[in-house]
């Protein structure tokens, strides 16, 4: 009995140094897993016990990116940079329409340089410095504008008593042939309806004095902008290549060797384009006009004026252009008159779409007809007019510049790209020839436009 309170001691001692060696090894960060404290091979302290086996299977949850299906990621990046070009368009628009005025005479300008720029470069090229081409020819062709701006506004006051002359002999017209019409129309009705004019016209009164005033700040603004334009005009004819290479100094220098090569293709193709619709809308008022002149419709000079004008608006232009030709036939010659005059205008119209277009434009400017649609649209709901005129030529650059460039890139990368390991000099030969073909038809050598 003697020997029991020794070995308890012993027993209790080891129990303490046992429980302070614990101690020293939670703080020291080690695993006090049973397996160590009864002798067995200790674990590496990253290591995790498994879970026991009664305990349920809980599965790893995956990366949120991971679970993303791969189609909604590609629509989402495709989705937030859309949604930035969205927003700088919508940003350059409100700009653009703060200073409309500013930018439809420039566009107007770049317009009438791309017509006469041709005529400077012979002059210059006859040996005439550039400053008194530059004049002569902006000279002569604001002199030929005005002039027939004039004539068209003459023949319309000189022919202005014998047209209502004329228009109330047609109204009267149209009015017996609608009473003996199998429409049963009578002659009451038709006087309740003149009578409902009149009197709309004389209550809005007000409305009719407001727009006139509205007109009149029209006129003010259509002076400034052809004031613009001529004034822009004068310095693209005259300096257009140092304002190009100063464009470009704005361009950043990884794009702007690419730029370099896609100005003057756009500006071709600008030519083009004003060149082709100068051509056709010139043959257009030249025939309708005779055919309207030998029919005896009255403002026959006037009337092809205004063809030729407004066949500068795509689609647009001819159906309004032809419709007013043949309201003004109908209302002074008659129902089988004005048949004739829209017999005209759809066979000059058609020929025009089928035959002078493909031949005079060709290759040069060629935007698909739903393309010309949305952009007149477009364009006519934006700025009006001006836009509609302005957005086919804008598309059709557009079209060039986004070609070369794509085709230029194409190129860059083919060039820059390390040759595969073992090519031959053959392989080499093949890919430069590939990549000559793949460079656009018009121009191999980037020029600047004059």
């Amino acid at each position: 009995m003697s020997k029991v309170p020794g070995w308890l001691g012993r027993v209790g001692a080891g129990l303490t140094r046992m429980g302070e060696r614990l101690e020293e090894r939670r703080n020291e960060g080690a695993p006090d897993t049973d397996d160590e404290l009864l002798g067995g091979a200790p674990r590496s302290p990253e290591s995790v016990p498994p879970p026991p086996a009664y305990a349920p299977a809980v599965s790893a949850r995956p990366d949120p990116v991971a679970a993303i299906p791969w189609g909604m990621r590609v629509a989402a990046e495709a989705g937030w940079r859309l949604l930035v070009l969205a927003g700088t368009l919508w940003v350059l628009m409100r700009a653009i329409s703060a200073v409309q005025l500013v930018v439809l005479a420039f566009a107007a300008a770049l317009l009438v340089t791309a017509m006469l720029q041709p005529t400077v470069v012979r002059l210059c090229r006859l040996g005439l410095p550039r400053g008194f081409a530059t004049a002569v020819t902006a000279i002569l062709g604001f002199v030929v504008m005005g002039l027939v701006g004039w004539f068209v506004v003459w023949q319309v006051m000189d022919n202005l008593d014998n047209l209502s002359d004329r228009v109330r002999d047609g109204i009267d017209e149209l009015k017996r042939w609608l009473l003996d019409s199998p429409f049963h129309v009578t002659e009451s009705q038709i006087n309740d309806i003149a009578q409902n004019l009149s009197d709309t016209i004389g209550t809005n009164t007000e409305e009719i004095t407001s727009a006139g005033l509205q007109g009149v700040s029209v006129m003010v603004e259509v002076v400034t902008g052809i004031l613009l334009a001529m004034f822009s005009t004068l310095f693209l004819l005259y300096d257009g290549r140092r304002i190009w290479e100063w464009v470009l100094k704005l361009v950043p220098a990884q794009a702007r060797e690419g730029v370099a090569g896609a100005g003057p293709r756009a500006w071709r193709t600008l030519t083009a384009y004003v060149r082709g619709t100068v051509i056709v809308a010139l043959i257009d008022a030249i025939f309708i006009g005779l055919g309207i002149y030998f029919l005896d419709v009255p403002l026959a000079v006037p009337l092809a004026v205004f063809i030729f004008l407004f066949a500068f608006i795509p689609l647009v232009g001819a159906v309004v252009s032809g419709a007013l030709a043949v309201v003004v036939a109908l209302v002074t010659q008659g129902v089988f008159t004005a048949l004739m005059v829209l017999v005209v205008v759809l066979a000059v119209q058609q020929i025009e779409g089928h035959v002078l277009q493909p031949f005079i434009l060709g290759r040069a400017v060629r935007v698909h007809p739903l393309a010309v649609v949305l952009a007149v649209a477009c364009g006519g709901l934006t700025a009006g007019i001006g836009g509609a005129v302005v957005a086919v030529p804008l598309v059709a650059v557009t079209n060039t510049v986004v070609g070369y460039l794509r085709v230029y890139g194409r190129e860059q990368a083919l060039r820059h790209s390390p040759p595969p390991h073992g090519s031959t000099s053959l392989d080499a030969a093949a890919a430069t020839a590939a990549a000559e073909e793949a460079r656009p038809a018009q121009g191999r050598t980037p020029e600047e436009p004059e």
